[in-house]
């Protein structure tokens, strides 16, 4: 099982199209499912930590001991296509379940980032917050079709 946690939900109707058709194109390869978490309101006097560590209180919340966690982080490890699809591979080999979590528009709380098996970086590049989610169902969906020897990647 692949769980995708997100803080925050899709405001865009045409992003949240996109996602739901590469929920349905990694489906026939392994079971996905999203799940979002309610993101704290900016407020005015409040500092930025706060906001992070009640966000991140909210995803430790849903996570199990049994999982693989892989939180996105600017400061993680990059990988191309090729090494992905390897690394989600091997993490199969020894877990049942993997779990991406995506932060908020802040960032991740400390809490997630040692709760963490890794943190990825997708890019150096800064995207939507809302668009990271289907970069990262982009790059589920190549990584199958690469671990399946099927046309996709090139």
């Amino acid at each position: 099982m692949i769980r995708i946690i997100a803080i925050g939900k899709i405001k865009d109707p045409h992003l949240d199209a996109l996602i739901k058709q590469y929920l349905k194109q990694i489906t026939p390869y392994h079971k996905i499912m999203i799940e979002e978490v309610k993101d704290e309101p900016l407020v005015a006097n409040s500092s930025d930590k706060r906001i992070m560590d009640k966000e991140g209180e909210r995803v430790l919340k849903l996570l199990k001991d049994d999982e693989y966690v892989v939180v996105l982080d600017l400061h993680g490890q990059s990988m191309d296509s090729l090494s992905f699809a390897a690394f989600i591979d091997r993490i199969f080999i020894d877990h049942d379940k993997l779990t991406f979590v995506i932060g908020g528009s802040l960032g991740l709380a400390d809490s997630l980032v040692k709760r963490a098996n890794r943190r990825l970086q997708l890019s150096e590049m800064t995207f939507l917050h809302s668009m990271t989610r289907l970069i990262l169902l982009e790059q589920i969906y190549r990584a199958f079709k690469i671990n399946h020897h099927e046309t996709y990647h090139k």
